[in-house]
């Protein structure tokens, strides 16, 4: 059975707001590969339960997301993992992925291990803060000279936390050495540039799992 790893942040707060995942892009990109006979595990950096961002749902969350939410509730350390058990690597967004996933050794092992082995990364959103830091085997960042997309720089502006962040995506990004491929603010855009599927926003989440499918399939 095709198996995704979807990595999730364990950081429940910025300043004085409480963040997290944003949930939609884990349950509507787990909903829909579990409907194609995909396994989902949820995984961290710490394990656990995972914080999600108050903003990202209502009081009444939708019931079809009852069974998929499962993962979050106790994920694995990404220590843990082995990632040889895997198809596919995916990093949800949220704000607090801006804090935890950049310069992080187990998320640098892991990507090493599916670049080496040509297998499917995707990320969405702030999801892509994965790629910070993050180098290959000739010490270079993993994503210089890659197409990818992320939370853009005037998106972060009307979010309210851009003081707050350690630093914007979208020119970390470009820092890296990255190709950022910028769409509409709050409009859906996915970029695929060979395994690499990334996402810029939660409007991107529905396309970017239906991508991400069809490269497994």
């Amino acid at each position: 059975m095709t198996k995704i790893l979807m990595v999730a942040t364990n950081v429940d707060q910025i300043a004085d707001q409480q963040t997290g995942l944003w949930l939609s892009e884990f349950v509507e990109p787990a909903t829909e590969w579990r409907h194609a006979g995909f396994e989902v595990v949820g995984a961290s950096i710490k394990g656990g339960r995972i914080p999600i961002d108050p903003k990202s749902y209502s009081n009444e969350l939708p019931r079809v997301w009852d069974g998929v939410m499962e993962p979050i509730h106790d994920t694995t350390k990404l220590s843990e993992i082995n990632p040889e058990s895997y198809d596919g690597i995916f990093f949800c967004g949220g704000h607090g992925a801006m804090v935890d996933f950049p310069n992080n050794k187990d998320i640098g092992f892991l990507l090493a291990h599916f670049i080496q082995n040509d297998k499917l990364i995707g990320a969405i959103c702030h999801g892509p803060a994965a790629f910070i830091g993050a180098k290959d085997v000739n010490d270079t960042a993993v994503i210089k000279g890659r197409k990818v997309t992320g939370y853009s720089n005037k998106e972060e502006k009307e979010s309210g936390l851009e003081e707050d962040l350690p630093f914007l995506l979208e020119d970390q990004l470009q820092e890296e050495g990255a190709s950022y491929e910028e769409g509409e603010p709050s409009s859906e855009n996915v970029v695929v540039d060979g395994n690499w599927i990334t996402g810029q926003n939660p409007q991107s989440t529905h396309a970017i799992a239906e991508i991400y499918k069809e490269h497994l399939q």
